[in-house]
């Protein structure tokens, strides 16, 4: 798959839409027409222009004019001729259109800042974008759940802490994740490397709120009963505990009743057990090293310790699955009757172990996803759910979205925080992205942690000064 770009250079803009019709592909940029397919990309002042060459012949053209000359309309008419050339020929249902964007709802949140009605929203991302009528309607439902809780934050804080070991690496993941096996010796260092963390940032919460604290990975469960206590009484010596305290017990093979008991004491109030499938044959498959029982039993131990708010993750087109598997999936769920279900579509990382060996496995195509991504929908309904965040990432099989559902009530905040970007965001450990948010300046600055366990653990100091400028403006303001 060839791409030619004539008077820009943006890449990233062509290739995310050039891959919403030829997925798990690759894409090579060259400077003439060459091989089965090119698409050509071209740009003089503020008209775009797509053409689809097939085998050197011209197949498919098509042009777009930018109605001003900002960065976001010179790449959305880019995208638009791209597509409306490709479309012609290949005909494909594209329900997002030409959005690319991680946050849908978020745009409808900003366009409302800005004045506009919900009528003019639709019709802008209906004509300019081609979002079909379903998708919009997501968005706009997910705005508006997502508005209620931005509205109770703004000037509060989120901490996210990171534990970034698992005991197996799955097919599918990308994350800053690290095999307990190989990594066994240095668990016990890396907790007192966080603890460190944690101890320095102590001041700056003294006068400021901590509106949720999310525990997340990896599989914060893989530490064992002691680690796990020792890291959850220095989370209650830093910090005073917010009523959403989520910790991520993904991974039901890492899940066991003295956990939950610890996490229980220790006043966590969300905890997450994500089978991802419940397809004996698909776990094996992906590498979860767990079986459909020992999802039930971690989930039934996790009701047994007094766990009231229980989450699941499960993920949408792993590979084999179709309808039957997922309707056996969500069957299974609406059993166990979850307070909230995240449902995710396969996403094709460049750093997973499925794209290194993409060609081994028999994908889902875009129609296939969307029937999947009903019947999910229709159970979350059943079980009296509704969507509240949603959230989209490049290489999405389909270029679908993941959405949270949940029971009314059992929203969570952090989770809506990371979306709208209205709060300030403390993240500790190796991988953590901090974000420090000016809502008066619509600012937002980063600082990032290394990702290396073992450069976390040896640079643990640097990575204290790292925060200490910018987590000071945020604190003093």
């Amino acid at each position: 798959m060839n791409y030619v770009l004539r008077g820009h250079n943006y890449v990233d803009d062509v290739v995310s839409i050039i891959m919403m019709f030829y997925p798990n592909d690759k894409y090579i940029q060259t400077a003439e027409v060459t091989g089965r397919v090119t698409v050509v990309s071209e740009l003089e002042n503020m008209k775009a222009g797509g053409l689809l060459y097939i085998d050197g012949e011209l197949r498919a053209e098509a042009c777009a004019v930018a109605e001003n000359d900002s960065q976001r309309e010179i790449k959305r008419v880019i995208g638009l001729s791209i597509a409306k050339a490709v479309n012609s020929l290949l005909n494909i249902s594209l329900p997002w259109g030409i959005l690319t964007g991680v946050r849908p709802a978020k745009l409808v949140s900003e366009a409302w800042a800005e004045g506009q009605t919900t009528d003019e929203i639709r019709k802008t991302f209906k004509e300019k974008y081609l979002v079909s009528d379903e998708k919009l309607d997501l968005m706009i439902k997910v705005a508006e759940e997502e508005k209620k809780i931005v509205e109770g934050g703004i000037g509060k804080t989120g901490l996210y802490i990171g534990i970034p070991f698992c005991p197996t690496r799955c097919l599918y993941c990308s994350f800053t994740s690290y095999p307990l096996k190989q990594y066994s010796g240095r668990v016990d260092d890396y907790i007192d490397a966080l603890i460190k963390e944690m101890e320095y940032v102590k001041p700056y919460f003294e006068n400021n709120e901590i509106e949720s604290i999310y525990i997340g990975g990896g599989t914060p469960t893989s530490l064992n009963e002691k680690q796990l206590e020792k890291l959850l009484t220095a989370v209650e010596k830093c910090f005073k505990i917010p009523c959403e305290f989520t910790v991520e017990a993904g991974r039901p093979d890492t899940v066991t009743e003295e956990k939950l008991r610890i996490l229980k004491e220790h006043n966590v109030s969300r905890i997450s057990i994500n089978p991802q499938t419940l397809n004996e044959s698909t776990l094996r498959l992906i590498g979860r090293e767990h079986s459909v029982e020992m999802f039930y039993n971690a989930f039934e131990m996790a009701r047994k310790t007094g766990h009231k708010h229980i989450n699941t993750d499960i993920i949408l087109g792993l590979p084999g699955e179709g309808e039957a598997e997922v309707t056996n999936t969500m069957e299974g769920l609406m059993r166990l009757d979850p307070e909230s279900i995240t449902v995710h579509t396969l996403a094709v990382k460049r750093a997973s172990r499925l794209k290194e060996t993409l060609d081994k496995y028999t994908m889902t195509d875009s129609e296939k996803m969307d029937r999947l991504i009903g019947i999910s929908r229709e159970y979350t309904e059943k079980m009296g759910m509704f969507p509240y965040y949603m959230y989209r990432q490049k290489n999405m099989v389909g270029n679908f979205e993941n959405v949270g559902y949940c029971k009314p009530g059992c929203q969570c905040i952090y989770n809506v925080a990371i979306m709208e970007e209205k709060q300030t965001i403390i993240a500790l450990g190796a991988g953590g992205s901090t974000k420090i948010v000016d809502n008066e300046l619509n600012k937002i600055e980063r600082v990032f942690n290394v990702k290396s366990v073992d450069d976390y653990i040896s640079r643990i100091d640097e990575m204290l000064e790292r925060k200490n400028a910018l987590i000071l403006k945020c604190f003093s303001t």
